[in-house]
């Protein structure tokens, strides 16, 4: 393992995990609310933000497949990373200028820049084995997220003390210093992935041929992997779980904030809340990995999905910022592990020899599934007039996703799986 590569491949993640925290959790979804969408009524904007993230996963699930056969099928992973990259970078920058009003600019923006974040770690993730060989290929991957961690963490903690306090920076308000926070996001994200795009050659390899367009290799990929999940029946029970509740989990990410603003909560507070929940997620994540070592993964994971029911139950009745501390702090002790885990019993279910296929689709049909959470909280606030019964609609996506996953067998599944690799291998010794 060269450490330069690998410091150099790290390092991305540190800087565009700025953009995760800053832009799509926590500064943003509140000055959409307070700036961009002023003059709209409270629940109106609160709902156009969750129309734009629906519109923004869906344009990344379809970009998704074609991106990942571009990835195989070229030479130009490094080029494709860096047209992504400065796509994100430059719709964070040009955020900055957004004013009152400009709803429509800050939405058309933010999704050009969740597809930059998204689309870029296409590519990103498939610089992984080209900087890691076999046997470091799981600790490089787990410094990426460790680094994004604390990357996002960081900026997100000088983004707070200058909206804070405005004053030490030398702008004249909250409203400038806000803007400023935008720019810094882009900047953050550029200078840090400068060692990769300087120190990561991309490895000269002999292309497959290809005779079709990537949009066709890209989906046909996705529906041939589909016809052979089904044949692991325990697995797409799982599957279908997964993105039941994982669309729950990732709607209140991306919700949370411009919610807990519409029902008067103090920005400052929403900021510094969710910067607890990011450090917070850190040690919690080990210790639901632990847990699961006590009590079996799946026990763990519907005792995180049970917590997840109660978060939303309580946010509909949340009226204090002590309140959104007290969820937030609830949302860190088990974001990390409900996704980990869920990560990891889908592996046990997986043939040995299918990984890479399996986690594509793991991936991709995930993005697809996350379209609805967004869309769900944000039209049934819109027909309600109240946001409070859009984030208790989430509950509907965890209790349905907690029943399938009690009749999900993981023990069945993995000997599902290994029915498959042992026929496959049967095949292969008589067709030799």
């Amino acid at each position: 393992m060269k450490k330069k590569p690998v410091l150099s491949w790290v390092f991305y993640d540190f800087g565009n995990s700025a953009f995760a925290t800053t832009m799509m959790a926590a500064v943003l979804p509140i000055f959409y609310y307070d700036v961009a969408a002023s003059g709209l009524e409270e629940s109106l904007a609160t709902s156009y933000w969750g129309y734009s993230q629906s519109i923004a996963v869906l344009i990344v699930a379809i970009l998704s497949p074609i991106l990942g056969a571009i990835s195989d099928y070229s030479a130009a992973k490094k080029k494709f990373l860096m047209f992504f990259a400065f796509m994100g970078v430059i719709a964070s920058v040009l955020m900055a200028f957004v004013g009152e009003g400009d709803y429509l600019l800050a939405s058309i923006l933010m999704i050009v820049g969740t597809i930059g974040f998204s689309g870029g770690n296409v590519f990103y993730d498939a610089f992984l084995p080209e900087v890691a060989d076999k046997k470091s290929i799981d600790k490089v991957s787990a410094w990426g997220f460790a680094f994004g961690y604390i990357g996002g963490g960081l900026l997100l903690a000088v983004n707070l003390l200058m909206i804070m306090k405005p004053g030490l920076f030398g702008f004249p308000n909250t409203l400038v210093a806000t803007q400023a926070a935008f720019v810094t996001v882009g900047v953050w994200w550029l200078v840090f992935s400068i060692p990769l795009f300087k120190n990561i050659v991309e490895e000269k390899k002999v292309q497959p041929k290809r005779d079709r367009s990537y949009m066709s290799i890209g989906f046909q990929r996705v529906g041939s992997t589909f016809k052979e999940i089904k044949q692991y029946k325990q697995l797409l029970l799982f599957l279908i779980a997964f993105w039941l509740f994982n669309d729950g989990i990732s709607t209140i990410i991306k919700m949370a904030t411009i919610y807990g603003r519409e029902i008067g909560i103090d920005s400052n507070d929403l900021i510094a809340a969710l910067l607890i929940t990011q450090f917070v997620g850190i040690p919690c994540t080990f210790f639901f990995g632990w847990l699961a070592g006590k009590i079996t993964p799946k026990k763990t994971l519907s005792i995180t999905l049970i917590i997840y029911m109660m978060i939303v139950t309580l946010g509909y009745f949340m009226t204090s910022s002590l309140h959104f501390y007290l969820l937030a702090l609830c949302v860190g002790f088990v974001q990390g592990g409900a996704q980990s885990l869920s990560r990891s019993i889908f592996g046990r279910m997986v043939p040995d020899d299918r990984h890479a296929e399996f986690y594509g689709f793991y991936g991709i049909s995930s993005k697809f599934a996350a379209i609805f959470g967004p869309f769900v909280f944000g039209i049934v606030g819109q027909l309600t007039g109240s946001s409070r019964y859009g984030i208790f609609s989430l509950i509907i996506f965890f209790i349905v996703g907690f029943i399938l996953l009690q009749k999900v067998n993981v023990t069945k599944g993995e000997e599902e799986a290994r029915q498959q690799t042992n026929e496959e291998d049967v095949i292969d010794i008589h067709t030799t």
